[in-house]
């Protein structure tokens, strides 16, 4: 083989990547007067410049250089990526319709195919999204009934907690059953006992457990414009206890690993628990506005472990005209959640936790617009008050009864994430609920 041969192929190749890289530009300008972005590979896209570990830092180091709206490749189709509270809720709330669709991921496709109040999007995510919240407002969310159903699922994770004796244990079970729990109690009318082994195999069938929900509404069938079909049931009742369990749930433990790694966080929240509710009598939502610092706590432990940094993929439903282009109907859409949750022009230590953020001079619970843990928009969490009260509720009656301490070194416990993906997850701890 002569010296010129290798040179030759060299040429071909590069090319070649310059002939495919055009295609991607001509492609790009075929489906609409997208926002510029890193320039792209062929067949890889823009993968090569996502950290897997961490992909939303990937993504809001990329909106330094090239704006808060821009243009990224996930290996051969283009999404559109949005970050800033500023523009994300320009997208969410003011092109509201425009940006309600939901993208199918291959993973949402395979569990879902569209359907269920979650996944789903046009006509029928309205039809099932109406009757998701007339369904949660009939079963008392946002009333005194399902406050009352969240006391009672409180006092009984507070006996589970002292049956520990003070030994050392995992809380994760147990406060996933609690809030899994609520949502039993909305959609089969009952709640379960932590053991009961009905339970346990609904938590691992809970699929096919939820067709008890369907059932009354099989009648349906003969509708043709109804969405009140079996799958679509099933998919809702399905969205229901994920998103109703695992982000409470996480959030709930979350919380009690960064308390026990903060003694003196705790020890502020006791005493505003004996300040305004004492110990005889059970704390109650209406409390939740007297115990500022409580209330600061629980927001910052939210902005802190910011557990979906990139929401849930959205779905242009129509051409869009967004802040000078020309954005297709179906583009995949990526709302950083990330970037308004740990924006460093407006958090003091957006890295860090630190309940002061929720706090104004005078000591007073303050609101922020940057504080987007529900989202925002249309596809905001449908569970967002009900997830509010379990949070208050659920995190007081643990802390008027127990003291928790870790079994390692405070400083030794890691509150960042262990895995990030749609949502993140802790490391896990065992601890001490040592009784008050």
């Amino acid at each position: 083989m002569s010296f010129d041969e290798p040179l030759t192929t060299l040429l071909v190749v590069l090319l070649s990547v310059l002939l495919l890289a055009r295609f991607f530009q001509n492609n790009q300008r075929q489906k609409g007067r997208l926002p510029p972005g890193p320039p792209a590979l062929p067949i890889i896209g823009n993968l090569f410049q996502l950290d897997l570990k961490a992909p939303h830092k990937s993504l809001i180091k990329l909106s330094e250089q090239y704006g808060p709206v821009f243009t990224f490749w996930f290996s051969s189709f283009p999404a559109v990526v949005v970050c800033g509270t500023e523009a994300i809720r320009e997208a969410l709330i003011g092109h509201g319709h425009d940006f309600s669709g939901r993208y199918l991921l291959p993973f949402f496709e395979k569990i879902s195919d569209g359907y269920g109040v979650a996944f789903s999007s046009g006509e029928r995510w309205k039809q099932l999204r109406r009757f998701t919240l007339s369904t949660l407002r009939n079963f008392g969310m946002g009333k005194k009934s399902i406050e009352e159903r969240i006391q009672e699922e409180a006092q009984f994770l507070v006996t589970s907690f002292g049956d520990k004796k003070g030994q050392p244990f995992n809380p994760n079970f147990l406060v996933r059953s609690a809030t899994s729990n609520i949502i039993c109690s909305i959609t089969f009318g009952k709640r379960f006992d932590y053991e009961d082994k009905q339970f346990l195999w609904l938590m691992e069938l809970v699929a096919e457990s939820a067709r008890t929900f369907s059932s009354p509404w099989i009648q349906d069938k003969d509708d043709l414009n109804s969405e009140f079909f079996q799958e679509n049931l099933l998919l809702t009742t399905l969205n229901l206890f994920l998103a109703g369990t695992e982000t409470t749930s996480t959030t709930l433990s979350w919380a009690l690993q960064i308390l026990a790694k903060y003694p003196e966080v705790q020890e502020k929240i006791h005493n505003e628990i004996d300040d305004v509710i004492g110990s005889h009598r059970r704390p109650a939502i209406e409390d939740r506005a007297k115990m500022r610092y409580t209330d600061a706590v629980i927001h910052e432990v939210q902005r802190y472990i910011d557990i979906a940094p990139l929401g849930v993929p959205h779905m242009t439903t129509s051409v869009v005209n967004f802040r000078g282009y020309l954005i297709p109907k179906g583009m995949l859409v990526i709302p950083v959640l990330s970037s308004a949750l740990k924006d460093n022009s407006h958090w003091e230590s957006p890295e860090s936790f630190n309940a002061n953020h929720f706090l104004d001079e005078n000591g007073c619970f303050k609101k922020s617009e940057n504080f987007m843990a529900f989202s925002a928009g249309k596809r905001m969490c449908l569970g967002e008050s009900l997830a509010r009260m379990e949070l208050f509720l659920f995190l007081t009656s643990l802390l008027q009864s127990f003291v928790f301490k870790p079994v390692i070194n405070r400083k030794d416990i890691d509150i960042s994430p262990a895995s990030t993906g749609i949502l993140v997850a802790p490391h896990v701890y065992e601890f001490y609920a040592v009784p008050r």
